[in-house]
This record gives structure tokens, C-alpha cells and sequence, in this order.
């Protein structure tokens, strides 16, 4: 092995220093193989076999359910299927005249792909935003891109130097003498397989003013034409980190004023330094702060006189915590937005993202019911950031009630336990 060492660092021209061994594999990712071959059922999770949700039962039209309002599916416990049920929906209806959508980490499932393919062959207008640096999918978005491109859609790869990282589909009906549009926009990817493993929110909406500024961002992907101003979508790289900055300054206002300012944020990973300084002042000046960050955190929580007001934990259970939720509450007035991005850097200003406003409020109170609430009283899978920035459990193992299972039992049944991909959960 050092024989291997000392040429890697001779050809890369390093010093020793830059050398680290590990005591172990350093791949841990091949150690999920191991599980396929250990016949222990036991050693499993039952088998989650996610509902259908509860509006989109029974063979009912979803753009009809959805001209009536939204809707949201909370991946993995409600299924998927409803997406991919629009999006055939759409293909198989004469009224729609076009179908945009983006492809970030679809992976190489065969159903989408085979819808977009048929939309072209019934005439429809088909748009895809490739983006050809998602990781680990390079190979499966350049073929989805030749595969699109040899039927006729028009394939568009973004803005030079931004990943395309929004999740958005959207579709254009003829209605009556004019057009309708019909969007969905997600937390997480158009990808069959991970919507099993990670959590994430889907939202259809029929609302005008949404599906309109939807529109504007192809358009832009499209042409680089300027985005005209936007008052429903906040759109990375333009405005998303400006407006957060100003929504928590306007938290820490109300409290310093005495109206009370509360911020609870569900997100992958938090690094963003001037997001982080804006929640310690905000923190400071008395606004009530729970951040739920699964992986990287760089804010220190309830450090004296810094970080008093802020808590930081983070939830490892059966599936990826992938959801990104955000709440801005400033006196009485509420805001809560849904978002592809991480409070990070190059999700900020390097990567075309959207965070969307939830405005009806039975769905709100969902959220802030499932994704927000119920994480914050987990006292099973949840680990707390410390003073000294360890993370204690907030329970003892297999004590206390995850939130995950409380969401399995309330959404459906789990059967029995078999070797699948539904077992496996990355940090």
C-alpha cells in the first residue's frame, strides 16, 4: 500500500501531509452490499409499501383535482405514482399542447422517459433541461438526452456554469379559447427508485400566478432570456438568498420589537455563512429558532450569549431525510416556503433552484403538522448538537417514537420484511 501511496503522491506532486490513512474502508457505500447477502429477514425493516394519497384514489383526473385546489403528496409514505400518474395523465389527454420539465436525477427508469418519448409522438411540445453534471448520473442524463433529442424534443442544457437543481414539470392544456397551466414542483428528484428511500414533499398546483412564473424559469433555461420580476417563486441564483436573508432579518426585527419571531427550518445541510450569521443575530435578538439539518451544520446551537435562541438537531432513520421546509413567523403573519435547495453556498449562487410558497392553509398546517412539528418532539431517531458540537441521542436506542414510523403508521400497513432497496438508508 505504500508503494500505491508514494505514486499517487509523486504523480499528483503532494507532500506527505496531504496523505490521510483510514483504519477501514474508506468506500462505505460497498458495504451495502453486504446486506444482499446475509439471509436474516429478522435484521430488516418490513417492507413499505407506500398509499396512493387519499385525493388522487380511484382512477380520478388529477388536473381536475387539482383545478379544484392543491395538492401534496409527502414522499416515501404517500406514493410517487401520483406524479408520474400526471405526468401520463397529461401525455394521454389531446388538450395538452406541452409538457416542460427538468431532469436532474431521474436515474434510468424507464417509465418517464417513455412518456416524454410518446408526448412527442402525439405532437406535443416537449422540453427537457438536461442537466449533465448531476452526480452519479452523468452517463443516465446524456442518454436520456440523446434518446429525447432522436424523437424531437427540444433538449436544453441550462445555464453555462449553474447546475439546473430546481425540480419543476410543467404542463400547458387548451381550455375553453385560452391555455391553463398545470405544475408540479418538488423537495426531491423524478426519480421512481429514490422517492422509495428519501423523504421529500410534491406539490401540484393549478394556481396561476405560480404556474405563470414556472413558465418564465423554462423560458429562461431556454433562451437566457432575463427573468422578469417574480412574486410568487424565489429563483436561485437571482433572488433566493436575498430574500431568506431579508425574511430572517424581518423574524429578528419582530422579536426585537416584541411581536414574537419564530424561524423552524428542515433542511439537508447548512453552510451558507451568511445565512448562519443572520440566524445568530436574529437568535440574538430574540427570536425562537429550531433548525432540523440531517447532515453538515456549521452553526454552533446554544452557545451563551451567541446562539441561546437556536437549536440544532438532526433525524438519521429508515429513509434519507431529503425535505427542505421553511418557516417564517414574524408577529402573527406566517410564511412557509417548500425548496429543491440547502442552505448552502453553491445551492445560493451557483445552482438554479426555487423555493415556492405554500399558501393554502389546510396543506400548510400539514406541513407544519408532519415536517416540522412532529420532527421537533422525535425523541428516537433525532440527535441534538451539543455546546461543544457533539450530537447526543435524544432518546436511548429503540426508546421514544421516531417520526418516520409515526408517519409509516399514520399514512399505512408495512408487510413483510424482504431483501430490497427499501432497506437501505444513507446518511
Amino acid at each position: 500500500s505504500h508503494l500505491m501511496s508514494d505514486l499517487l503522491l509523486r504523480q499528483f506532486d503532494l507532500p506527505q501531509g496531504a496523505l490521510f490513512r483510514v483504519q477501514g474502508p474508506v468506500n462505505l457505500g460497498r458495504l451495502s452490499q453486504l446486506i444482499d447477502l446475509v439471509d436474516k429477514p429478522q435484521l430488516l425493516f418490513p417492507v413499505w409499501q407506500a398509499t396512493a394519497p387519499q385525493r388522487l384514489q380511484g382512477g380520478v383526473s388529477i388536473m381536475a383535482e387539482m383545478n379544484q385546489r392543491d395538492i401534496l403528496i409527502h414522499q416515501p409514505f404517500e406514493s410517487f405514482d401520483g406524479v408520474l400518474a400526471f405526468l401520463r395523465e397529461a401525455v394521454n389527454d389531446p388538450q395538452v399542447v406541452a409538457i416542460k420539465q427538468t431532469i436532474y436525477r431521474t436515474g434510468s427508469d424507464p417509465q418517464m422517459m417513455a412518456l416524454l418519448r410518446e408526448a412527442v409522438r402525439r405532437g406535443k411540445e416537449v422540453m427537457a433541461v438536461v442537466e449533465l453534471k448531476a452526480r452519479f448520473d452523468e452517463e443516465a442524463n446524456i442518454n436520456w438526452a440523446e434518446a429525447l433529442e432522436s424523437v424531437g424534443a427540444q433538449v436544453v442544457y441550462g445555464v453555462v456554469g449553474l447546475k439546473t437543481h430546481a425540480k419543476m414539470l410543467l404542463v400547458t392544456r387548451r381550455e375553453g379559447c385560452g391555455l391553463r397551466r398545470y405544475g408540479h414542483l418538488s423537495t426531491g428528484n423524478y426519480n421512481p427508485r429514490t422517492a422509495k428511500l428519501y423523504t421529500d414533499l410534491s406539490y401540484l398546483t393549478a394556481d396561476e400566478k405560480t404556474t405563470a412564473e414556472m413558465d418564465h424559469v423554462f423560458n429562461h433555461l431556454a433562451s437566457q432570456n432575463r427573468l422578469p420580476r417574480m412574486r410568487r417563486l424565489l429563483v436561485a441564483p437571482f433572488y433566493l438568498h436575498r430574500r431568506t436573508l431579508e425574511k430572517i432579518e424581518a423574524v429578528g426585527l419582530a422579536a426585537s420589537q416584541g411581536r414574537g419571531g419564530r424561524i423552524v427550518a428542515k433542511m439537508n445541510s447548512l453552510t451558507d455563512e451568511a445565512l448562519v450569521r443572520a440566524l445568530v443575530l436574529a437568535g440574538q435578538r430574540g427570536a425562537q429558532i429550531d433548525l432540523i439539518v440531517r447532515g453538515a451544520c456549521i452553526l454552533p446551537a446554544q452557545l451563551p450569549g451567541l446562539t441561546d435562541n437556536i437549536r440544532v438537531r438532526s433525524v438519521i432513520g429508515r429513509f434519507l431525510e431529503h425535505s427542505r421546509v421553511f418557516y417564517f413567523r414574524c408577529g402573527d403573519e406566517v410564511d412557509l416556503y417548500l425548496s429543491s435547495a440547502d442552505w448552502m453556498n453553491r445551492n445560493m449562487l451557483r445552482r438554479v433552484e426555487v423555493a415556492w410558497p405554500v399558501t393554502d392553509p389546510e396543506l400548510r398546517q400539514r406541513i407544519i403538522d408532519e415536517c416540522l412539528v412532529a420532527y421537533l418532539h422525535d425523541d428516537r431517531d433525532a440527535w441534538d448538537l451539543q455546546v461543544d458540537g457533539t450530537y447526543a441521542r435524544a432518546n436511548a436506542p429503540g426508546q421514544g417514537t421516531g417520526v418516520q414510523d409515526a408517519l409509516m403508521q399514520r399514512y399505512g400497513v408495512t408487510g413483510p420484511t424482504q431483501k430490497s432497496a427499501n432497506h437501505r438508508c444513507k446518511r
